[in-house]
């Protein structure tokens, strides 16, 4: 993964002595993609894309993983883990569709992160999935680049396309659909990616066999 070229400031450290008085530095609205890195028991960071549940206010944060994840068993283990957020759809596809693992738990694309205190709030089965909810506390903040983002179609289909992909091989999902759906999401990218988001979208082709 590689740092952008448009990194323009960066920001101290926002912790304090008292956990309850840190804050998101950014808006957390709808459902936010992010990366998150958790230590594992080989003292490996690990990524992987986690879902910002944000409520009316901002002031509850959840996700939810599942199955039996790297993330969930290190979430188990460690009780915490680096919330990242970044617009780098290779870091997105890689932490999304392989097993990603670093010496560092900030990824170098990372524009802002979070450290986090997680706590289990609920869990259950959907079809033969497991599941677990957990609240998302900061404990400590720091945001690394203030940059002027773009938009193109390209991003969100590579978003997509990693979803589609991680669904590949699961009975519960009509295969030929998602196959067809990465085929369309394939199509936009072609038209409307960067560089970048075809690279990102080469990854998901090796990553997941398709």
């Amino acid at each position: 993964m590689t740092e952008h070229s448009d990194r323009t400031a960066n920001a101290s450290t926002n912790a304090s002595a008292d956990p309850d008085t840190v804050e998101w530095p950014v808006s957390l609205a709808g459902v936010t993609e992010s990366i998150v890195t958790t230590l594992g028991p080989n003292d490996r960071w690990n990524a992987a894309p986690l879902g910002l549940f944000a409520d009316g206010d901002g002031d509850r944060v959840t996700a939810t993983t599942w199955g039996n994840t790297r993330t969930r068993r290190n979430f188990h283990r460690q009780g915490e883990g680096y919330v990242q957020f970044t617009v780098d759809p290779v870091a997105f596809a890689d932490a999304a569709l392989s097993i990603s693992e670093f010496d560092d738990p900030l990824l170098e694309s990372a524009n802002a992160w979070v450290r986090v205190a997680v706590e289990r709030v609920d869990s259950g089965t959907e079809g033969e999935t497991e599941w677990e909810e957990w609240t998302l506390r900061p404990l400590e903040t720091d945001v690394v680049a203030e940059t002027v983002t773009t938009i193109d179609r390209g991003f969100g289909a590579v978003i997509e396309a990693t979803v589609a992909a991680s669904r590949l091989g699961v009975p519960a999902y009509d295969q030929e659909a998602l196959r067809e759906r990465l085929e369309y999401y394939a199509s936009v990218v072609d038209r409307a990616g960067s560089p970048r988001e075809r690279e990102a979208l080469e990854r998901v082709r090796e990553h997941a066999e398709w």
